[in-house]
């Protein structure tokens, strides 16, 4: 069986989840300030890679909680937010979920401020393709796709080919 990234990979973009969703947790956390799932998924993904050990039951539950999170936030910058943290946990579980996290990192970013989402996107994007594992970087870029639009911008994820 193929394995596209290695353990050492899969760690490298947890932490980079992490840290994306990290950035814009200030956008869920000043909505919902008493709502403290995102935060303690970014922490169990920041265990995990810290001590390697691997619980299904504990990252599932972390994701999850994250995502009803989102789903109860009264504002989109917040559920977006709170989304990135449960991409970013569940990398733990599979690589490709760090794609999401820093996918929902952006789209926070650009829902925070749609007046100057462009600019604000582009300032994120930057800096996450920047923090990204120089081995990993060509395979981010290929996948975190953002175009100019006629009403703003679009951000996606390719999940053509070996995704």
């Amino acid at each position: 069986m193929y394995k596209k990234y290695s353990r050492e990979d899969q760690k490298a973009l947890a932490t980079w989840a992490a840290n994306c969703a990290e950035r814009v947790l200030t956008l869920f956390e000043k909505t919902v300030p008493s709502d403290n799932r995102p935060r303690k998924a970014i922490e169990q993904c920041r265990e995990w890679v810290g001590t390697g050990i691997f619980s299904m039951a504990v990252i599932r539950s972390a994701s999850l909680s994250a995502h009803a999170a989102a789903r109860e936030a009264p504002i989109e910058a917040a559920r977006y937010a709170a989304r990135a943290a449960g991409q970013a946990v569940a990398t733990a579980h599979v690589p490709q979920h760090a794609f999401g996290a820093a996918y929902y990192a952006l789209k926070a970013m650009a829902a925070a401020d749609s007046a100057n989402a462009k600019a604000n996107v582009a300032r994120e994007w930057e800096w996450e393709a920047g923090q990204v594992p120089e081995n990993l970087r060509d395979e981010v870029l290929k996948r975190v796709v953002i175009q100019p639009t006629k009403k703003g911008i679009s951000i996606k994820i390719d999940k053509s080919g070996d995704f």
